[in-house]
């Protein structure tokens, strides 16, 4: 966004006394990071938000009622399909630009609602990544005044939500027979349930009521399942990883304006360190 030799920093926050600040969930995330690092845990976190105009309305959406039912939008291409696409490929293009290790993108369920997505990363690095990434949104989304949004349902009714599916694996998930494991971790999280959906959302789950509804490709906030290729599940096992044998799996539970390092530890806590 500037020409010449600069650079993006992003820092950890302190009190002057040398604690870390209410909002600094790094340093706990790293600590545990660094506890499980022999296991080498990657993440990618598919990252959903919404662009809105400068009023709260989203972008493209009748000034006086609603767009046509959900179907055609998702990975849509086409004006009557897709808005805005223009801003999605100049934050790709930033991402880029900026080292992030952005994958890819597509157009959303909800029109007006995109998805990109961050990683393979491993340990404390998918923070860092999406944290800086979310930046770029901002900035980007600025340049053309327009609103982004990284509220977990902005619009109530018949529209999905926005969350940011986290995708797991550890060294032993990625070896062969590694589905073992992965049924393993998912066991475990069964039985965590509670505090995960506190850690998933910044308001200890408040926010992901409003997504996490059963409905709209969801589960609900107070169940917890898994399955194959299921959409409404908690936690999903990819087709392509149950016939290989090994991989990753997906937890669709955390919302679009987590603080990925608290979903990270939470997992990481979990799976890794048995707590």
């Amino acid at each position: 966004m500037r020409p010449g030799n600069n650079i993006l920093v992003m820092c950890e926050t302190y009190r002057f006394d040398g604690t870390p600040t209410e909002s600094n969930k790094r340093r706990t995330c790293r600590e545990v990071c660094d506890k499980v690092a022999d296991q080498h845990p990657w993440f990618g976190i598919e990252q959903e938000y919404t662009l809105l105009d400068i009023d709260g309305r989203p972008l493209g959406w009748p000034r006086n009622g609603f767009p046509g039912p959900q179907g055609p939008y998702y990975c849509g291409v086409g004006a009557n399909k897709v808005y805005a696409r223009d801003i999605v490929d100049a934050h790709y293009r930033a991402c880029l630009y900026a080292g992030i290790k952005i994958c890819g993108t597509n157009a959303e369920v909800m029109p007006a609602q995109w998805e990109y997505q961050v990683g393979p990363c491993e340990g404390i690095s998918i923070g860092d990544e999406l944290w800086v990434s979310r930046f770029l949104l901002h900035r980007i989304s600025e340049e053309f005044g327009i609103v982004a949004t990284l509220d977990p349902k902005p619009m109530v009714g018949d529209w999905n939500g926005a969350g940011a599916h986290t995708n797991v694996s550890t060294k032993a998930t990625r070896e062969e027979g590694g589905i073992a494991e992965i049924e393993s971790a998912i066991a475990k999280l069964s039985k965590c349930h509670e505090r995960h959906i506190r850690a998933y959302d910044p308001r200890q789950g408040k926010d992901n009521e409003r997504r996490l509804t059963g409905k709209h490709e969801t589960s609900s906030i107070f169940d917890f399942n898994a399955g194959v290729a299921n959409r409404g599940a908690s936690v999903r096992i990819p087709r392509g990883v149950a016939d290989e044998g090994k991989g990753y799996f997906e937890d669709r539970r955390p919302s679009s304006n987590c603080d990925p390092y608290s979903v990270v530890e939470a997992i990481l806590r979990t799976i890794c360190l048995d707590e």
